[in-house]
């Protein structure tokens, strides 16, 4: 396949970096402009490489009426491209108590794409093109200085992440994190490709949506150099992040006990430096069944309260009606679905 406009050279670039030199490589395919371009740039790599076997992986929400009829649409592009084998998978994206559409809808892709990928596999590694953009990852970073959080979330979305499965691993991968939103629409226009356009993307009712907007408003009044400075804000803090969560496993394996549990010992978690205590008592929380699309900052600091600001206060109500109390100087999980009985002296 020709690369004769500078996109579609940007794309095939961009995924010819990342491809294993042997295996099973999909592009995970919504039907939209990049996740096409992604498709067309991998078969167009993958064609003279006898040692790959280059398929697509669609997933059907089921959000729309015709969701079922674009799946089938992007999956026979990605035919027509040469990709093979391609599978179609729906994904169930009911919202979980606490958890917004978006979560629930990312939940279930992922979910469906590892599986696929898992079966086709077979027990050896498997490497899933996604095709988010820079402009997707400026977005992340946006919505993350919108909520105030942390280092992890400002990191926005990683270049590579490897996720064990029932029969093996999958690596995923998103080639285009350093290409804007601009050279997927015009490398599919080059390719002679007709991405469909998602209606959610311009429902301002998705906080993703609002960023969008917010984006290019702001680089209207700051400069073009904004998305990119967003980028390169997430990868320097990327590193911070990489390295704030291998001190919070330490200290988490060194803590006995969970909230749910026996609890854990306040005396313990107190002193530690604030930002490895709140990483501590977030992974705690997670434990005990705090939704992580629902889990902020504001959660955290109320349990922190119970252990550096300690007045002999109430229960602090987390999502997923997880409730923490301090307990003769342990902190514990109280009754609930799945939670053990309050101990005796909790309020």
């Amino acid at each position: 396949m020709a690369a004769g406009h500078p996109s579609q050279a940007d794309c095939r670039r961009a995924v010819r970096g990342v491809l294993p030199p042997v295996g099973v490589v999909l592009a995970a395919v919504s039907g939209g402009p990049d996740s096409l371009a992604l498709a067309a740039a991998l078969a167009a790599e993958a064609s003279s490489a006898t040692d790959l076997r280059a398929g697509a992986v669609v997933v059907d929400h089921g959000l729309q009426e015709d969701s079922a009829a674009v799946a089938q649409r992007a999956a026979a592009a990605c035919r027509t491209l040469g990709l093979a084998p391609v599978t179609v998978v729906a994904a169930d994206a009911t919202p979980r108590p606490g958890e917004s559409l978006e979560t629930a809808a990312r939940r279930a892709r992922y979910a469906a794409i590892e599986a696929v990928a898992d079966e086709l596999g077979d027990g050896e590694p498997v490497t899933v093109l996604l095709g988010h953009t820079r402009d997707d990852q400026a977005e992340q970073v946006l919505l993350g200085l919108a909520r105030g959080s942390g280092a992890r979330s400002l990191s926005g979305m990683p270049a590579a992440r490897t996720v064990r499965t029932a029969r093996g691993e999958v690596r995923l991968v998103r080639p285009f994190l350093t290409l804007p939103r601009a050279t997927t629409l015009a490398a599919c226009d080059a390719w002679g490709l007709d991405p469909w356009h998602d209606p959610h993307n311009t429902d301002r009712r998705h906080a993703r949506v609002r960023a969008r907007a917010a984006l290019a408003e702001l680089e209207g009044v700051l400069g073009p150099g904004l998305a990119d400075g967003l980028v390169r804000t997430a990868d320097l803090l990327r590193a911070d992040a990489d390295l704030l969560d291998a001190l919070t496993a330490a200290a988490r394996a060194a803590l006995p006990g969970a909230l749910d549990d026996g609890g854990v010992d306040a005396g313990t978690l107190a002193p530690l430096e604030p930002a490895l205590r709140r990483r501590v008592l977030r992974v705690l929380l997670l434990e005990a069944g705090c939704p992580p699309g629902s889990l902020a900052v504001v959660h955290v600091d109320r349990v922190d309260a119970l252990l550096v600001g300690w007045r002999g206060q109430g229960p602090a109500d987390l999502p997923g009606g997880v409730r923490v109390a301090r307990v003769d100087g342990r902190l514990h999980a109280l009754a609930g679905p799945g939670a053990p009985p309050a101990p005796p002296g909790a309020v």
